[in-house]
């Protein structure tokens, strides 16, 4: 089965064609990225397809879109964050990196309306500016405190490596008994990362 033909129903089913035109089958017109850039905003489901090979390549067109916004000046992405973004490629954080995001921006538009309701009653006061910039101030704190979740060489969110014997504590000599605490500390990091992220979602 193709991934075009695997697409959900609700979603509308765009082709790119070897000239880069891309064409809307629903409508059965020819379209442009500002227009899929204004059903993105006005939450309208689609996928893009080759049209010769079938390959889902939504993914690329979608960056297409956040590549012409920034050109016209729009710049929703801090350079800082770019940065950030490409070191990740590659690293051991990798597989992290999507869902986190995914789980940030899902929890930003949540609170968007909430947050443009604070920003209009404070507007008078001149505090829209630090309301925005506490929001941000949150969200950043919630990405140090998920990327310490995440990270493999933070035993227990305590900053030591796993399996390393802990402050205080004599190093195992080696056989079954090594293996069993290694065991154990991988589990009780496992229980602590639940735990933070239980309690980072319910927030």
């Amino acid at each position: 089965m193709s991934e075009e033909k695997a697409a959900p129903q609700s979603a509308v089913v765009i082709k790119k064609y070897a000239n880069r035109r891309l064409y809307n089958t629903s409508t059965s017109t020819y379209v442009t990225l500002d227009d899929l850039s204004t059903m993105v905003k006005s939450g309208t489901d689609f996928l893009v397809y080759d049209a010769k090979t079938g390959e889902d390549i939504t993914r690329s067109v979608l960056t297409q879109i956040i590549f012409e916004e920034e050109n016209k000046g729009t710049n929703l992405l801090p350079i800082n964050f770019l940065r950030q973004l490409i070191r990740f490629y590659g690293d051991s954080m990798q597989a992290f990196v999507p869902g986190f995001l995914e789980f940030s921006l899902e929890n930003l538009g949540k609170e968007q309306e909430k947050l443009r309701g604070q920003m209009l009653e404070s507007w008078g006061g001149g505090d829209a500016f630090k309301s925005m910039q506490d929001h941000a101030q949150r969200n950043m704190t919630m990405f140090s405190e998920a990327m310490k979740v995440f990270n493999p060489f933070a035993a227990a969110l305590g900053g030591s490596i796993p399996g390393a014997p802990a402050p205080g504590r004599s190093q195992p000599q080696g056989g079954s008994g090594s293996s069993k605490d290694d065991l154990q500390a991988l589990k009780d990091q496992l229980a602590a990362m639940q735990q933070k992220l239980d309690t980072l979602t319910n927030k």
